[in-house]
């Protein structure tokens, strides 16, 4: 098995006036950190995951605070094994239906049903500005669906309705075979590529604030590696990107239809404040690309850059 990755896509009901941050990713994220620390953690008192003795057999650790076993080369934590797709709307009337995703990636897809779990602590979530149509308090939603979703094909599975008691495990995840499928498709000397939510690169210490391949495929090498190695029993060959760069550097910009927006993530446990801005927009590339295809599919998948898991770096990819 090489690395493979689940999405799930949620269904919330508006219950009162809702409108959303420019942070919405790192709302959603926090939402779902909130609950499976609500209803899972069983050592509250422990200051952080790294400092409780049951770290190794926790769920909520697992997902949120995965830790490097001694002697393993890399920094303490692992690269967390899911990724935040926030909403794409911005203001929701009660009635209407908010969705929101998250990627699962490798052996944490056996985590499922701590996720559903939560999601389903989450009732009445409350997200989003303060209103004074609802007495200067957020909004409020109530999950009504889970579904798993196919990134590359749109293909959708049931796994929770709000009511049943029966729940399906995902089935339908994305792996290797189906991103060179999905890839060998693809146009080989012009791509488009859709940022959804903020790219956010760093280059030689810099803030990559223009378009740009290579910084994008060598750092998107960097994470599929990290990501397989931790939750896979194999590397794909393809994520070694460095063969790769120097066509990536190559590549001609042809249409830059992006800006540069200024968010910024608050953390209620640490009181800090953490800039997630970067690129959104469309981004036109030509040249030979043909070899940078899968990998370009990996990413649409992973997502690439800074505060992933926050829901930056989501793109996908157009003719």
């Amino acid at each position: 098995m090489t690395l493979l990755t689940h999405h799930l896509l949620f269904t919330a009901g508006v219950v009162t006036p809702l409108e959303l941050d420019d942070n919405a990713g790192a709302a959603i994220r926090g939402a779902i950190v909130g609950a499976l620390w609500d209803r899972f953690c069983t050592n509250k008192a422990a200051p952080a995951c790294a400092a409780c003795p049951l770290v190794a057999v926790c769920p909520v650790a697992a997902l949120i605070a995965p830790m490097r076993e001694a002697g393993q080369p890399g920094g303490e934590h692992l690269p967390r094994p899911y990724v935040t797709r926030p909403p794409q709307g911005r203001r929701y009337r009660p009635g209407e239906t908010l969705t929101f995703g998250l990627g699962l990636f490798g052996y944490a897809a056996e985590l499922f049903p701590y996720v559903v779990m939560a999601a389903q602590g989450m009732d009445l979530t409350v997200l989003g500005r303060r209103l004074p149509e609802n007495g200067g308090r957020r909004g409020q939603v109530r999950l009504q669906a889970i579904d798993a979703v196919h990134s590359l094909t749109g293909e959708r599975q049931s796994l929770f309705r709000a009511g049943e008691r029966l729940v399906n495990a995902p089935g339908i995840p994305v792996g290797p075979e189906q991103v060179a499928a999905f890839a060998a498709r693809l146009p080989d000397h012009q791509l488009t590529l859709r940022f959804h939510t903020p790219l956010r690169l760093v280059d030689d210490r810099r803030l990559v604030r223009r378009p740009a391949l290579r910084p994008l495929l060598q750092r998107l090498g960097i994470r599929l590696t990290d990501l397989a190695a931790a939750y896979s029993d194999a590397v794909p060959a393809v994520a070694d990107a460095r063969p790769l760069l120097p066509l990536a550097e190559r590549a001609t910009l042809l249409a830059d239809r992006t800006r540069w927006v200024d968010v910024v993530s608050y953390s209620s446990r640490t009181r800090e404040r953490t800039p997630i801005g970067g690129l959104v927009g469309e981004a036109v590339f030509a040249g030979e690309l043909g070899p940078l295809r899968e990998l370009l599919v990996w990413g649409s998948l992973v997502h690439v850059g800074k505060n992933a898991v926050k829901g930056d770096g989501w793109y996908t990819i157009a003719p």
